[in-house]
């Protein structure tokens, strides 16, 4: 479970504040599928991180019973004079301790996700923005969670890698939970059952996706 209490966040900019969200709550189940909907600048990638533990609100809290990813496709947590080797190698020990199997068998499914050729093993900054992508998107994929935060990914890389990656979330949604962020709709479709539409600083959850869609779509053009 993943329940959000009185969550708010605001940020400065230029010298003048904007809240994000105030006071929001909802509460999401294992075994709940839910899409993040809202126009451009709702919050939608911020609640994300935040769940996820990347960034902090100015109030409220995050109560995780259960195992969640960092946002899949986040690339700032690489160190850029690092390989895609050498990161994947340091998250592997992270998660499994001095375990060398299960860091190479990592390490292996991460090079051969992400097909990068030579690229694996040269500095992370060197990479354009679809091989950070790629990479980030296989390490996510070589571990098992509750919950995967998924933002704006699933069109990386030509249509054999996105096929590829499709499949894999498919795999995934089966055994465990997605909080999703797609500004494609239909897409959401195939993973989410739920959703929460962010606006105007509130989160309104909805029990049908469908019905979100509507919402949304209503709430762009008010």
């Amino acid at each position: 479970m993943i329940k959000v209490v009185n969550l708010s966040k605001t940020y400065v900019a230029k010298g003048k504040s904007r809240t994000i969200f105030k006071n929001i709550n909802f509460t999401i189940n294992k075994g709940e599928s839910v899409a993040l909907l809202g126009r451009n600048g709702a919050g939608k990638s911020t609640l994300l991180n935040i769940i996820g533990g990347v960034d902090q609100p100015d109030s409220g809290e995050v109560v995780r019973n259960c195992s969640v990813s960092w946002p899949l496709g986040l690339v700032g947590g690489f160190q850029g004079s690092l390989s895609a080797r050498e990161n994947v190698m340091f998250v592997s020990k992270l998660m499994y301790g001095n375990k060398s199997f299960l860091i190479k068998k990592t390490i292996d499914f991460v090079e051969s996700f992400a097909e990068i050729g030579n690229y694996f093993d040269l500095p992370f900054k060197t990479y354009s923005s679809g091989m950070r992508l790629r990479v980030t998107f296989g390490l996510s994929m070589a571990f098992s969670f509750d919950f995967y935060l998924i933002d704006e990914i699933t069109s990386v890389g030509d249509q054999k890698f996105r096929q590829k990656c499709n499949e894999f979330l498919v795999n995934k949604v089966a055994q465990s939970s997605f909080i999703m962020v797609n500004h494609n709709l239909n897409a959401l479709k195939d993973y989410c059952d739920k959703a929460i539409v962010l606006h105007n600083g509130n989160a309104l959850m909805y029990n049908s996706l469908s019905e979100a869609i509507k919402m949304h779509k209503y709430l762009l053009f008010e």
